[in-house]
């Protein structure tokens, strides 16, 4: 095939196309790096290139296939990784001036296993500084949408979003707090995972909020979102968060049969005066559950009322526990943080004791809806976000109690799993009929914790069974 044309392969294509020998990493590799420098300009989506790195890894791993040492899916496919996660010898920069020299020793626990899988690490992505999702805020430049460069990527893994959405990596690693990685697939027309809370090591990741931080994938397919979580999945001793649960074949879970899988529909976000749902996705959200229907799952309604209050909740709880981490830097430094970081530092620092307990409280009973309803249901189904990306606001500071009242509302719909720490994952599920070529709309699918296999291969049906996977941002 052409070499310009290896971009648009999934990875699990891609990758089979390698084991093949039809493609070699090092062709692959070459073709990502022509991409990246015809479209990056317009969306800022990395902040350090690893051309040379990735190039060299590309040799070894050509050498390595063809010596029969084919290590899996992934083995010589290229992959962004936040720049929140370290990496030996490479800046990890969290977006911020007060990280930006900053060169870890030693690999994230995930990067060693990417590398275990023969993935190569083409990059480190964009972000929001310290990961705290407001999207102006990088020390680096703001990163685009690439289905509209005026809108909002999705934070806090905006360039892991871009990036995959725009064909400058195969898949990527986000991580998620309060919805980093399904936010960005959302906005981005993307299949992001946030996995189970203690399902992946976070050893070697420069933390957000210690409770609620999960890396996870950000991919352009069901498949390769199994084929990441798979090969960065597991425990590890230098994490004592993890779980010694054993991780399943993802992708082989992917059979495609979804008959007789129970799925509620949260009906509280699909009410537009609760949660302030657009009309467009709410009909796409029960569009995308009808298919399901279809497919053989039994669908019915599920009340969750505690539901609309857990983006105040999530709130309250992250931004305590984010100023918690390095308090020292908002009093020796301040002027290094972008200005909108620095309110949110300060605020958190503002929270009351009384207000931190009731919001723990609170996180508990909403876990308990959770968990019950997952007790009938295999998976819950509701939107990702109240509508499509949002424009981007170039100025800092918060204008109106508006903006800052939608803001916590846009909280309820993906803080819900963070706060219970099941897997939840978006997924596109139709386009807005307005603007050039639509926006990207998304359901959100979750499931009992430890089973993402169940996750997975309901989204995979639905993406089998649907055509909005195959369409490409007009970038």
């Amino acid at each position: 095939m052409d070499k310009k044309d290896i971009p648009f392969l999934s990875a699990t294509e891609l990758g089979g196309r390698i084991q093949s020998r039809e493609i070699s990493p090092v062709e692959a590799v070459e073709a990502y790096l022509a991409r990246i420098e015809e479209v990056e300009p317009k969306l800022n989506s990395y902040i350090t290139l690893l051309a040379d790195e990735a190039l060299e890894a590309a040799r070894e791993a050509e050498s390595e296939i063809a010596g029969g040492n084919y290590r899996g899916v992934l083995h010589g496919v290229p992959v962004g990784v936040k720049d929140q996660i370290h990496t030996k010898g490479i800046r990890t920069s969290d977006a911020s001036k007060l990280r930006e020299n900053f060169v870890p020793e030693e690999d994230a626990t995930v990067v060693v296993n990417l590398k275990k899988a023969g993935a190569i690490v083409l990059g480190k992505t964009n972000l929001t500084e310290f990961a705290l999702g407001d999207p102006i805020t990088s020390a680096f430049g703001v990163t685009r949408n690439p289905w509209d460069l005026e809108r909002n990527p999705g934070t806090s893994s905006t360039g892991s979003g871009a990036a995959t959405s725009a064909f400058l990596c195969a898949t990527s690693l986000g991580e998620d707090t309060g919805g980093s990685v399904r936010g960005p697939a959302a906005n981005c027309g993307l299949v992001g995972l946030r996995p189970s809370w203690g399902r992946v090591s976070r050893y070697g990741v420069d933390g957000a909020s210690w409770s609620f931080d999960t890396i996870g994938p950000i991919s352009r397919t069901a498949a390769d979102c199994a084929a990441t979580i798979g090969a960065i999945a597991g425990r590890d001793d230098k994490d004592p968060y993890t779980w010694d649960t054993p991780v399943p074949d993802y992708v082989a879970g992917l059979t495609g049969d979804i008959r007789g899988i129970k799925v509620g529909i949260v009906k509280e976000l699909l009410d537009p005066d609760l949660c302030g749902v657009t009309a467009q996705t709410r009909d796409a959200v029960v569009a995308a559950a009808n298919v399901m229907a279809e497919l053989g799952a039994d669908v019915e309604e599920v009340s969750l009322p505690l539901a609309p209050h857990a983006g105040p909740v999530m709130r309250t709880l992250t931004s305590t526990e984010r100023v918690s981490l390095r308090p020292e830097w908002l009093k020796e430094r301040p002027q290094d943080f972008h200005f909108n970081t620095r309110v949110a530092f300060m605020t958190g620092h503002l929270i009351p004791s009384q207000t931190y307990y009731k919001a723990q409280k609170l996180r508990a009973m909403i876990r308990r809806q959770v968990l019950e309803a997952l007790e009938k249901f295999d998976v819950l189904v509701q939107p990702c976000s109240a509508g499509p990306a949002g424009l981007l606001d170039l100025t800092p500071g918060v204008h109106s109690k508006e903006q800052a009242k939608d803001a916590l509302t846009q909280g309820i719909f993906r803080g819900l799993y963070s706060l219970s720490g099941t897997p939840a994952l978006s997924i596109c599920c139709g386009y807005t009929t307005d603007g050039e070529g639509g926006l990207p709309l998304a359901v959100q699918i979750a499931g009992r914790p430890f089973d993402e296999a169940t996750v997975l291969r309901v989204a995979d049906a639905y993406e089998q069974a649907t055509p909005w996977h195959n369409r490409r941002p007009p970038i």
